[in-house]
This record gives C-alpha cells, structure tokens and sequence, in this order.
C-alpha cells in the first residue's frame, strides 16, 4: 500500500523476495587480532610451561588470494618447568615480522596458507635465562614459521571470525652446547579480522 506522492517508499508486498545477502569483502587492508597459546618443544619445553598468546597482523591483499603482512606478537610464560615456585621468573617474550599469506574462499568460509620471517627475543633481566642454558634467548634472534587458518566471514563485510596454528623454528631458544636441540615452537589462536 503507497503511502503517498511525497517519495516515501511502498510497502512490501508478502510476495517478494528478501535482498540477496552481501558478498563477504576479502580484498583491501586487513588488520587482525589473535589470543591463544604458545606451546615450546626441545629443551625449552622443560624451562618454560605454554605462554599466553596475542598477536596483531597489519596486511595488504595484492590480490584477491594472496596478502603481504607484519605483524607483532607478546606472550607471557615463566620458568616454572626447571626452577621451584620460589625462584621462577615470570617474563615476556615478543616479536615481530612480515610474510605473504595465500588463500581460497568458498562462499562466507575461506582458508589460508602462511609463511613468515621475523625476529624473537625473551624479555627478562639479564643472565636470567643464560643460567638456564638460553642465553641467545636474552636477545633478537631469527625466526622462521609458518600456519594454516580457517576464517568464517560474517553478515558485516568487514569481518570474519578466525582460528589458525603453526609451528616456527626460533634459533634463539635452542639450549648453549646442546648440539641436538631443535628450538621448536607452535602457536594456536583464534580471533577476529577486519578488512577495511
């Protein structure tokens, strides 16, 4: 039923069909938020219990498939694994670094394939973590990653909720004079993604 001749719209009719909904929005920035844990194999495994994880990813996608990145990661742990309650220190470990990320998307779910370099470090007083046997913990040190995600795009174009994991190698973390370390790292987070 018309409401008038000033330009107010009609009502609609029990016949018709909702608007088709919006097409999820995948190319532009990105900025994305993750929490999770941070998980340590070799011997860093038996200094440090997981730590608590965030990471914030700032990208661009050249493409409708593939995203350039940097991003920046904190995480909080302690040495509770080879020191008493008495004598463990609680420390941060932080990071940053930049990669390409590459992904497929099939209707509001997608999913990608990362790969990332950077730089990782303990923050902790000095020699704290060297009397353990990490000294190159104590400072900036290579590392190299990668991950696989799923993302669930939402009614808002915007954003996509997200859950990713990975393993990364940390030079840093590998215990002085132990020739068979392997300083093995994982994470597991999930978060949220906005595409502006």
């Amino acid at each position: 039923m018309a409401l008038g001749d000033e330009g107010l719209a009609a009502e609609p009719s029990l016949g018709e069909a909702p608007p088709p909904p919006l097409r999820p929005r995948r190319k532009g920035l990105v900025l994305e938020s993750m929490l999770g844990v941070l998980g340590f194999a070799g011997q860093f495994r038996h200094v440090a219990p997981p730590a608590f994880f965030m990471r914030t990813l700032l990208g661009y996608e050249i493409l409708s498939w593939l995203m350039m990145f940097g991003q920046a990661e904190l995480a909080f742990t302690d040495t509770s694994e080879s020191q008493s309650a008495s004598q463990s220190r609680a420390f941060a470990i932080w990071g940053f670094g930049g990669g390409l990320r590459a992904g497929l998307h099939a209707g509001n779910f997608g999913g990608f394939m990362q790969a990332d370099v950077g730089a990782l470090a303990a923050h902790v007083p000095h020699d704290a973590l060297a009397y353990l046997g990490f000294r190159g913990a104590e400072s900036l040190g290579a590392e190299i990653g990668g991950r696989v995600g799923l993302e669930w795009y939402q009614r808002d174009r915007h954003l996509a909720l997200g859950v990713q994991a990975g393993p990364r190698v940390a030079q840093g973390f590998s215990k002085f004079a132990v020739a068979a370390d392997v300083p093995l790292m994982w994470d597991a987070a999930a978060g949220l993604r906005y595409t502006f």
